[in-house]
């Protein structure tokens, strides 16, 4: 592994101290090695920008939240051509995705980390927000990410209501019931594939503005051959990396993600097509 390209994420900003270590994960379970890639080869994030050399409000959050539940050990990396690589990815259990753009990766190692490290290998993936933004035309990518970006007509300062559709999964728990509000940018979606996943949230469309009169999905999951992705839009303003719900929220999708919980990861297109006919309604449209 590229030492000097991959920053172990020290934790350099206070996350509200919001967990002690796990209590279900005993000494003899073995931590996730973690490889989050925040590398933005498009629009850059605020929540993935490193000021004056230090590591991004996102970086942290995710060191602290592993260090805290005891559940994995984090590197980030910003340079996907050193790190991202067949050899380097021997090292991790899992890869985590807060990118944009066209990534610098070598085709092998791209083949290698689909065909190979996730399917076959059984290795988790964690997505959030523009991890739907990246790879737009590379179809391996997002089929296995579940969409592509396509707008975001709820923007950083709007305030949505998202409908959570099972709320004892181990992702969605931390929201506390069926409904909750929260301030971020949402995005939607094209290449969406409601077959091939399972959908635990969406937003309201009838609380919604604007409300739009189609489907928006907020959090899926889904397997991908021996492999598991948890993906989650929220994470675009700083603000979220610290808010309590979406920390718990992503504690329990890298728990599931390792196989940790069991919860049904079957595609639900029936919801989605319920999702889309209550936003059409809603929205007059």
């Amino acid at each position: 592994m590229n030492s000097h390209r991959v920053f172990f994420c020290f934790a350099g900003l206070a996350v509200a101290a919001l967990f002690v270590t796990d209590s279900n994960v005993s000494a003899e379970d073995k931590k996730a090695k973690v490889l989050f890639v925040s590398q933005s080869a498009g629009y850059r994030h605020g929540s993935v920008n490193r000021k004056d050399k230090e590591l991004a409000p996102a970086e942290i959050a995710m060191t602290q939240l592993g260090q805290q539940t005891g559940l994995f050990d984090v590197h980030c990396t910003q340079d996907c051509a050193a790190d991202f690589t067949k050899e380097n990815l021997k090292n991790y259990d899992m890869v985590m995705f807060y990118t944009t753009g066209k990534l610098p990766i070598a085709e092998a190692d791209l083949d290698y980390f689909f065909k190979e490290w996730l399917t076959q290998k059984g290795h988790g993936v964690v997505g959030f927000h523009s991890a739907t933004d990246t790879f737009g035309g590379y179809e391996p990518y997002w089929d296995m990410i579940g969409g592509t970006f396509n707008g975001h007509p709820w923007g950083s300062g709007t305030t949505v209501t998202i409908s959570v559709h099972e709320p004892n999964h181990p992702a969605m728990k931390a929201f506390g019931g069926e409904s909750f509000e929260i301030k971020d940018e949402i995005y939607r979606y094209k290449n969406w594939q409601p077959k091939k996943v399972r959908v635990l949230m969406s937003l309201d469309m009838s609380k919604c503005k604007p409300s739009e009169p189609y489907h928006v999905p907020v959090a899926w999951v889904k397997e991908y051959g021996k492999g598991r992705m948890f993906y989650t839009n929220l994470g675009h303003n700083d603000g979220t990396w610290t808010d309590e719900r979406f920390l718990k929220s992503v504690t329990g999708g890298v728990r599931w993600v390792m196989g940790l919980e069991e919860a049904d990861a079957t595609p639900n297109p029936e919801l989605s097509a319920k999702e889309e006919a209550k936003a059409k309604a809603a929205s007059g449209k």
